[in-house]
C-alpha cells in the first residue's frame, strides 16, 4: 500500500472537490462531454484522474 504523504492528500482532496464542483459548472455552460484520463503524476508517484469537459 503507497504511503500517504501530504502532497497526495491535498491532492486527492482537490480532486474530490473538484468532482463535486465540476458537473455543475458543465450544466450551467450547456454541458459538453467529460472526457476522465489516467496520468502519472511523478510528484505525486501514482496514477491520477483528470477529467475534461469538451463542447
Amino acid at each position: 500500500m503507497a504511503k500517504m504523504t501530504r502532497r497526495g492528500f491535498l491532492a486527492t482532496a482537490v480532486a474530490a472537490s473538484a468532482v463535486r464542483v465540476v458537473p455543475g459548472v458543465a450544466a450551467k455552460t450547456g454541458g459538453g462531454r467529460r472526457i476522465l484520463t489516467l496520468v502519472y503524476d511523478k510528484g505525486l508517484g501514482m496514477m491520477r484522474a483528470v477529467e475534461r469537459v469538451v463542447p
